[in-house]
């Protein structure tokens, strides 16, 4: 077989909540929310090469994270009852950038770039809004990195409107410590009853990050960043993770604000996008391998 078509490489980018408000609580413990996804450039990245022995390998191991319970993994087992040849397998390669617990989805980015990857390569046919069905069991993030364009979100995360937003550099700041999403959305202070707004007004007004403050309690590091980044401009937090992001118009501005960032904290310059780089390079790899790809 051509080693081309038996391989791939592509990012798994980032994303930010422009803003997330917490509009309710559903009877099965979820939460409905409204939020804006963009993703940015800031990328893992993950390469595939498919086997003939039916297994899934995915290096190298994380620590103190068995393999049956990484995303990636379950992504990849989700398709196993879709792919063309029942004995084909793929060894993964991650390639980590992105923090674990920052509330910018590398998780969900890599189990979606996972399902757009395996569903080329295991010719698994599955329509992409099949993808983020299957996905969601996942994760209420994984659909939009599926579906691949920014956002207005609804629903646990997985009603999504495609809209197109400003692209803006981010200054992203990482305190060094790990939020958990459970812990936060179980703290009985958490705002969960902000009133729903038109998509309209999310374009044109944004809004708040209703776990900001409840993360900012449990967390003292990031209260401390926040309190930094707030003296440059309009400070927000993404998710329900650690990290936190400002807008700016060029990267110039957005690099001598990141340079004077104390060093105990992670911070990276990146671009907002509107369409994902797994879509863009996914396109790419469909176009150069066409002809080389049976189908």
């Amino acid at each position: 077989m051509d080693h081309s078509v038996t391989s791939m490489q592509l990012p798994s980018p980032a994303k930010l909540n422009l803003f997330l408000h917490i509009t309710g609580r559903r009877e099965d413990g979820y939460h409905e929310l409204q939020t804006l996804f963009q993703f940015i450039d800031l990328c893992d990245t993950l390469d595939f090469s498919l086997t003939r022995d039916n297994n899934i390998i995915i290096s190298p191991a994380i620590e103190q994270l068995p393999t049956e319970e990484n995303l990636i993994y379950k992504a990849a087992k989700l398709l196993t009852p879709f792919k063309q040849n029942p004995h084909a397998g793929v060894d993964i390669i991650l390639k980590k950038q992105l923090p674990m617990g920052g509330g910018i989805g590398g998780g969900s980015s890599n189990a979606a770039t996972t399902l757009l990857a395996l569903n080329t390569l295991w010719k698994c046919h599955l329509s992409l809004e099949k993808l983020a069905e299957l996905g969601v069991q996942l994760g209420a993030d994984v659909p939009v990195f599926v579906m691949g364009f920014a956002a207005f979100a609804e629903g646990v995360g997985e009603k999504l409107q495609k809209v197109t937003l400003d692209t803006p550099y981010f200054l992203l700041l990482k305190p060094n410590c790990h939020v958990s999403t459970g812990q936060i959305f179980t703290d009985k202070y958490l705002t969960r009853d902000t009133p729903p707004i038109r998509i309209s007004h999310a374009l044109k007004l944004g809004g708040h990050n209703d776990c900001l403050d409840v993360v900012r309690k449990h967390n003292p590091e990031v209260n401390e960043a926040y309190l930094w980044l707030k003296n440059h401009g309009d400070a927000k937090l993404t998710g329900t993770g650690a990290c936190l992001f400002l807008a700016f118009d060029n990267v110039r501005d957005a690099e001598r604000v990141r340079l004077s960032t104390p060093k105990k904290w992670q911070s990276w310059v990146c671009h907002g996008c509107n369409t994902s780089p797994t879509h863009d390079a996914l396109n790419q790899w469909i176009k150069q391998n066409r002809d080389k790809c049976p189908k």
